[in-house]
């Protein structure tokens, strides 16, 4: 892809979206991270403007009544924007521009950028990602289910996006998400009755 790119990762909380989009910059210094604005509260280890820009709710209610952001939303009681500026800024400078953001996030985005490329990040199945949640050791068995059952819908949006990328091995994913950045395909080919299978463990059980 020559021109610059605005690519929208996704995935169900769990899924590994940051970790994999954390390695994906390590490997590739022509791909930027769009840093978004949250009212939640810091996470051990997260920096404000690294990781996040940590913002009050008043003062994250008032950039968005001046449309400072591409895409807001209210998720599990917290909000989340990413700024408008910096990310035209980004692709202006030749930089393909990440954005770290959920299913209503991208159908915001593409509003304002129609041509660009959504990835939706699968984790290999649900026993799977309820046993990530658990080992996270944040959040207590009522908020793990709630987070199953949001899984389960955002999953169903998964027919929004060009690509998905299950994250079963973290390094093949990894090599899956640079490979679509770069090369327009994931590394990994075939993977269409995998991608199924785990689609159906969602949907249909879910």
């Amino acid at each position: 892809m020559s021109e610059p790119t605005l690519f929208i990762v996704a995935s169900p909380s769990g899924g590994g979206k940051s970790s994999l989009i954390a390695a994906l910059l390590k490997r590739d210094d022509g791909v930027r991270l769009s840093v978004s604005h949250t009212t939640r509260h810091p996470r051990p280890g997260e920096e404000h403007g690294v990781h996040y820009y940590f913002v009050s709710e008043p003062e994250f209610l008032e950039l968005a009544d001046r449309e400072a952001f591409l895409e807001h939303a209210r998720v599990f009681d917290n909000y989340y924007g990413t700024g408008r500026q910096a990310v035209e800024r980004q692709l202006a400078n030749g930089h393909d521009v990440l954005l770290d953001i959920d299913w209503q996030g991208a159908r915001q985005v593409r509003k304002s950028f129609p041509a660009s490329c959504g990835i939706f990040i699968l984790p290999p199945s649900m026993e799977e990602l309820r046993q990530r949640l658990t080992r996270r050791g944040q959040d207590d068995a009522d908020v793990i289910n709630s987070r199953m059952r949001k899984a389960t819908a955002e999953i169903s949006h998964w027919d929004e996006f060009d690509y998905l990328v299950v994250n079963d091995n973290f390094n093949e994913a990894v090599e899956d998400l640079r490979s679509i950045v770069r090369n327009g395909e994931p590394a990994r080919k075939g993977q269409e009755d995998y991608l199924r299978g785990i689609l159906a463990d969602f949907l249909e059980t879910g």
